[in-house]
């Protein structure tokens, strides 16, 4: 009896890994400084909800990713809400794009990824710069996005990896 709990259990932890993974993430906010690489960044998160709200969206919820954003908020000190509106922004775009998409085609998700990081940062330094007063760096912005852009296919490789192991356990 024991034995089918923990398969259960296992099932239902590999269903929430890449919420608990946005989770960590939002928390951590890694931003690789102890490398000492000044202008090396890029933007885990977005990846993350990009591709699992355009792939697979019901292992990532709308409102999961509304509380991280809100989470993100508060460990990088914006005001509430900037995050969780770039994110959802995020997840508007993905809904877009899967719904306009008859087959998949990795380049371009990729190309769409770029317009989504451009159009989601320049909100989001619009919105911190003129609205709230907030001091922004423009090339760290552009940086990262140019980073994020690039990591997207080492990370979409692993995230495929990652939901074909999650189907498994679903269909055992």
């Amino acid at each position: 009896m024991s034995s089918l709990n923990k398969k259960n259990f296992l099932k239902s932890l590999l269903f929430y890994f890449p919420s608990i993974f946005l989770f960590l993430s939002v928390l951590n906010e890694i931003d690789l400084n102890y490398l000492k690489i000044e202008y090396f960044s890029f933007n885990f998160v977005y990846i993350l909800i990009f591709y699992w709200t355009l792939k697979s969206p019901r292992y990532l919820s709308y409102g999961a990713i509304f509380i991280a954003g809100l989470i993100n908020d508060v460990v990088i000190g914006i005001p509430m809400g900037v995050s969780s509106f770039c994110y959802l922004l995020i997840c508007v775009v993905t809904a877009y794009l899967r719904n306009i998409t008859i087959t998949p085609n990795f380049l371009n998700d990729w190309i769409f990824l770029l317009i989504t990081i451009l159009l989601v940062n320049s909100i989001q330094v619009i919105s911190l710069d003129l609205i709230f007063s907030v001091d922004v760096s423009y090339m760290r912005y552009f940086i990262n996005s140019g980073f994020t852009f690039i990591f997207y296919p080492v990370f979409i490789f692993l995230f495929n990896i990652l939901e074909k192991k999650i189907k498994l356990k679903k269909n055992d």
